[in-house]
């Protein structure tokens, strides 16, 4: 079906436009654009008629929150001879190992291959100065990838989160890409320690946040994986948890209803915790 581009304003200068895939984060800068993530390929065209509507200044860096094709998938089409593409130092090596095979098999050309990896990549934080505009980007470990950045526009305060943080819904945490429950929450109480009451969150799916919504987030993964973690010390199998409702089922109508249903979720943090 036809994808429409909606753009919520944030701040005076930080907007996050919604498509299909992540949300995206857009700061207009004084000269130039600082831009987070740019969900699929085939959007690249829409997303930039939306981000023309916002300012007719040019994007000179463009920020991976992490490596999945819903957040990356426009690199190539966003990565000019005037753009900068960031991340962290595994979205590099994981969109790599990732799209190497669709080079070899001739899916993908090399020059469409190079610009979709990130140019300047960074181990802890990196910062940016826009004028008034501070803007930090620092690594969470192993929280949905072992790649995940968070981005805070401290003048404007807004925070990023990426898909460290699922709004109306339960996360999708990808433990083959080195993601975990516990450092999905840990994710969250970094933070919970950077922003305020006023501060307004970007989530990587759902609709804007504030710091009262994500407190309530926290409590409810915590809560989940201390009864899965007493089935697990009380012997319980992968499948006994995945079937027993009564775990997340004080959260299911309000947060079982996505892409992650009741039952994925169990098992996800299941398998997180046993391994």
């Amino acid at each position: 079906k036809e994808v429409t581009i909606t753009v919520d304003t944030l701040a005076q200068n930080v907007y996050m436009l919604t498509g299909q895939g992540g949300n995206i984060g857009i700061y207009v800068g004084e000269t130039h654009v600082f831009m987070i993530d740019d969900q699929f390929e085939r959007l690249s065209e829409k997303l930039k008629t939306a981000i023309t509507s916002l300012t007719d200044k040019p994007i000179t860096f463009l920020f991976n929150t992490h490596m999945h094709g819903d957040h990356s998938g426009g690199n190539a089409r966003f990565n000019s001879e005037t753009v900068t593409l960031v991340a962290q130092d595994n979205v590099r090596e994981r969109i790599q190992l990732n799209l190497l095979p669709k080079v070899e098999s001739k899916e993908m050309s090399a020059e469409d291959y190079a610009k979709m990896l990130p140019e300047v990549t960074f181990s802890q934080d990196i910062t940016f100065y826009d004028g008034e505009e501070t803007i930090m980007a620092f690594h969470v470990h192993n929280a949905h990838t072992d790649g995940d950045a968070m981005v805070y526009f401290m003048d404007s305060n807004v925070l990023h989160m990426g898909d460290t943080y699922f709004t109306g819904r339960y996360p999708y945490i990808d433990l083959k890409s080195g993601g975990s429950i516990d450092g999905f929450i840990t994710a969250h109480k970094k933070a919970l320690m950077v922003i305020n009451d006023d501060t307004k969150i970007i989530p990587g799916h759902g609709r804007p946040s504030n710091k009262s919504e994500l407190q309530a987030n926290v409590s409810m993964l915590e809560d989940i994986r201390t009864k899965i973690q007493a089935q697990i010390d009380a012997g319980a199998t992968l499948d006994e948890v995945k079937t027993d409702a009564s775990i997340t089922k004080d959260y299911d109508s309000t947060s079982g209803t996505g892409f992650i249903n009741p039952e994925r979720i169990r098992e996800i943090i299941y398998t997180s915790l046993k391994e």
